[in-house]
């Protein structure tokens, strides 16, 4: 049997590392949009900030941005700035921003998106070593 095409759109900000999509998920003042930036000053791409579209099609799960809001992410203090950004990417992980961090996670967690599993991280977003984290997390699971 063949899978449907579906999506959903998550309130999570999404950059490209390599190629795949982390989305970075939470609620306002979570620091989506921040981690997003220090990620991109490290040499992601934004594929989208606060809403990301969430695709099952053809075998992937694709994240891209709304066509309202693409190219472009609020930078809290400084306004709405245009970014160079990539049109969608492969969707890797997920960074929980918006929960309680545990010292040493038991086992992977996984949530479903768009009616695909995805490796969810819970990470402090706002923490300086975040971004490091991050790409660790890629790198452990064998996506980076």
């Amino acid at each position: 049997m063949t899978r449907q095409q579906s999506s959903e759109t998550l309130h999570a900000s999404s950059v490209s590392i390599g190629g795949r999509a982390v989305l970075l998920s939470g609620p306002s003042g979570a620091g989506k949009s921040d981690l997003a930036l220090r990620l991109i000053d490290r040499g992601a791409t934004l594929i989208s900030d606060d809403y990301t579209v969430v695709t099952w099609a053809d075998g992937r799960l694709e994240a891209s941005a709304p066509a309202t809001i693409a190219g472009r992410m609020e930078v809290r203090g400084i306004g709405l700035v245009d970014m160079p950004c990539v049109k969608s990417a492969r969707v890797a992980l997920i960074i929980d921003l918006g929960q309680h961090v545990e010292r040493m996670p038991a086992d992977p967690e996984m949530r479903s998106v768009a009616g695909a599993q995805v490796p969810v991280i819970r990470l402090a977003g706002l923490e300086p070593s975040a971004p490091v984290k991050v790409e660790l997390a890629l790198r452990m699971a064998g996506l980076a």
